[in-house]
């Protein structure tokens, strides 16, 4: 019996065997659900380490504290900027077979990280030195070059897999059905959800083990969970729809770029004529308004207008007949030009959520760390917005969603960009709730006479809590909803790589909070006797205006992202048929429209 025959098929999809997907077999939530569950384990695998890599770095391997800053630091930095080599690599290929080899590399390099903290040979003798002027002879030679092969390699790996894991698990949904679109939205959600559990267990379990049982067992579980989630990945292949690629997008757009250019510096005829007039023989019909296609012409008519200086890569007799573009390719690269400034709009959120590890952790260790009986170590604080997480992601699929599509009649309840707003809001209210935390902190410790003292000042650590719920909230409105804003508007042909743009935004964030705390000591070092983030105790720091500055840096960034926000067009509220129809129309057809209304307005 031939595979296809007595079923649906999904079009442009194939199933791991690269045969036609079917609509009964291959698709929906339970291979989104392998997805999921990868995704557990993943997150948990990379976090165990890089949470506590500093310590490693410094205690077993004999780097300075500042110098184990910088490498880890640049670890994480390049692993999410990895992301958009993954995405760009998903689309090129496939998700599918992008996530096994990251998923691949990963474990190698897990595994020589693991066999270096096992065998003694393989790393440097730790530094017993009791004085504390006698630095520790750093790791070198062949020892440094196996550490650092294993890193990258693992960053190498991890920047595949959130490339192209989120991508596929979108995938496995039906976006021609409001029920699969509502599905994918929920999918998004619970992603954010399972990256929370990983993280929950990597800061919590694994990190306790590494400290008490020794690295080599960190190591290993993370090595023995990314073995795990790619079986756990196989295992569910039967499953899956995968997309049939369609090369790769940066091809497109270098080309409509470099084609838009050339034709601006060397235009060869009239500025109207923007649209390619290639002729083929099946399209000879004359398209015109009574014939029922009024709507298309004055769709095309409103993508012109809008496409502007990039249309021009359309240019008909164009300087490079060979750099000459379709309307499709140009549409293509217009709706990722637009998407980057909602793009750029992110990175501020993540400035601020670059203090979770840095300041906020500092603050915390000069407080009160107990509940109870019970003493809370300050770098376990990031367990605070991962357990809110874990909590909104479940309340905001199933109570605040229903209850606002009920009240707006709209399939989705809260747009992704509404969402994405909501989360760059909550950043500014929890910059300000951490500068007040601040004040508050100094205050008590001056009343208490401990401003020069190391002793833990009389005030509960739970204060510093509030500003992690505010930006934990704010990761799970913004991260979910920009991942889903990116999947659903970008093209088909580049999506993945769209998508990766929401890591690259982490990524550079973190990069932006040094840049920052550098310039604002520069500064203020210059017109004050030390610098507002100057010096080893936390309590003559001017730590509550840092954070006003951010809040205010927010508050800008919040009202830009208005800007941008309020003129964006959403592409996908066209119905598919709709942009099918207007993709694929003939640039013939398209010229006889424009030709026709050249005639019309020369005639008023």
């Amino acid at each position: 019996m031939d595979h296809e025959q007595g079923f649906t098929m999904w079009e442009g999809y194939v199933d791991w065997r690269n045969r036609a997907a079917i609509k009964e077999c291959h698709g929906g939530a339970v291979a989104a659900s392998f997805v999921l569950v990868v995704e557990i384990l993943e997150n948990l695998a990379y976090l165990a380490n890089a949470s506590n890599l500093v310590l490693y770095l410094s205690k077993f391997m004999n780097f300075s504290p500042s110098a184990s800053a910088n490498i880890v630091t640049n670890f994480m930095g390049t692993s999410f900027f990895l992301a958009l080599l993954g995405g760009l690599s998903s689309d090129f290929f496939s998700t599918y077979y992008i996530y096994i080899i990251s998923a691949t590399i990963e474990f190698m390099g897990l595994l020589m990280l693991t066999l270096q903290a096992c065998i003694p040979s393989l790393r440097q003798p730790i530094c017993a030195s009791v004085n504390r002027n006698a630095p520790c002879k750093e790791v070198g030679g062949g020892h440094i070059a196996m550490l650092f092969s294993g890193l990258y390699l693992v960053a190498l790996g991890v920047g595949g897999i959130k490339g192209s894991l989120p991508s596929h698990g979108a995938e496995q949904f039906d976006e021609n059905t409001p029920q699969g679109r509502k599905h994918r939205s929920s999918f998004f959600n619970y992603y954010i959800f399972c990256l929370a559990c990983g993280a929950l267990i990597a800061v919590t379990l694994v990190v306790w083990i590494e400290d008490n049982k020794g690295w080599q067992w960190g190591f290993g579980i993370s090595t023995v969970a990314i073995l795990s989630s790619i079986v756990i990945f196989l295992l569910g292949s039967r499953t899956y729809r995968i997309k049939v690629p369609t090369g790769s997008p940066m091809t497109t757009i270098f080309k409509v770029l470099v084609a838009a250019f050339s034709n601006s510096l060397f235009p060869k005829n009239s500025i109207g004529n923007v649209l390619d007039t290639r002729e083929t023989p099946q399209y000879t019909t004359e398209i015109s308004a009574e014939e029922g296609h009024g709507d298309l012409n004055t769709e095309i008519q409103t993508e012109m207008k809008d496409l502007k200086s990039i249309a021009k890569a359309t240019v008909e007799n164009a300087t490079y007949p060979s750099l000459q573009c379709t309307v499709k390719q140009v549409q293509d690269v217009k709706i990722v030009v637009q998407v980057v400034p909602i793009f750029m709009s992110t990175v501020m959120l993540n400035c601020c959520l670059a203090q979770l590890s840095t300041f906020s952790v500092q603050q915390a260790a000069t407080m009160n760390t107990y509940i109870g009986a019970l003493k809370v170590p300050p770098a376990s604080l990031p367990i605070f917005p991962v357990i809110f997480t874990m909590i909104l992601a479940p309340v905001y699929n199933h109570m605040i969603i229903p209850f606002a599509r009920a009240v707006t009649k709209s399939e989705m309840g809260i747009t992704h960009l509404q969402r994405i707003g909501t989360g760059l809001f909550l950043s500014v209210v929890a910059m300000a709730v951490a500068a007040l935390v601040e004040m508050k902190r100094k205050r008590v410790a001056e009343q208490s006479g401990l401003m020069n003292s190391t002793e833990p000042l009389p005030i509960t650590f739970l204060w510093v809590a509030l500003q992690y719920l505010f930006l934990g909230s704010a990761d799970l409105f913004s991260l979910a909803g920009l991942m889903e804003f990116f999947f659903t508007e970008a093209p088909l042909s580049m999506r993945s790589l769209t998508t990766a743009l929401s890591w690259a935004s982490l990524a550079m964030g973190y990069y932006l909070s040094s840049v920052i705390v550098s310039i604002v000591n520069h500064i203020t070092g210059r017109f004050q006797q030390t610098p507002w983030l100057y010096g080893s105790n936390l309590n003559h720091y001017h730590l509550e205006r840092f954070y006003w500055l951010m809040c205010i840096l927010s508050g800008l960034n919040f009202f830009h992202y208005l800007l941008w926000a309020t003129r964006y067009k959403y592409r996908s509220t066209k119905p598919d048929d709709e942009r099918d129809q207007l993709d694929n129309t003939p640039s013939s057809d398209v010229q006889m429209l424009k030709t026709k209304r050249n005639k019309r307005q020369g005639s008023e």
